[in-house]
């Protein structure tokens, strides 16, 4: 992984970790439903942002090194996780 999209996942997942500290918090103190749940909400957002990071990383080195190699087996199976993880994202199968 690259050195600053590595830096910056980190960071994000940090951030993450501590809403997460927070939303334990407002369970505990019986905090309204719908403020948890947006709470939650916005953690699924953060992550969801931190995994198109990552995506965007390995597209950008993995696949990219694959697709330009001479090895057929490896372009294949590159290409073949890249639909496993679109198929499992949309649930697809």
């Amino acid at each position: 992984m690259q050195a600053q999209v590595k830096k910056d996942v980190n960071n994000r997942l940090k951030s993450i970790e501590g809403h997460i500290r927070g939303i334990q918090r407002m369970v505990e103190n019986d905090e309204y439903c719908i403020d948890i749940m947006k709470q939650i909400k916005a953690v699924q957002g953060a992550l969801d942002r931190a995994n198109a990071m990552i995506l965007d990383n390995h597209l950008q080195t993995c696949v990219t090194r694959a697709i330009r190699s001479d090895d057929k087996e490896e372009q294949e199976k590159v290409l073949h996780e890249i639909v496993e993880l679109f198929n499992a994202a949309h649930k697809l199968r």
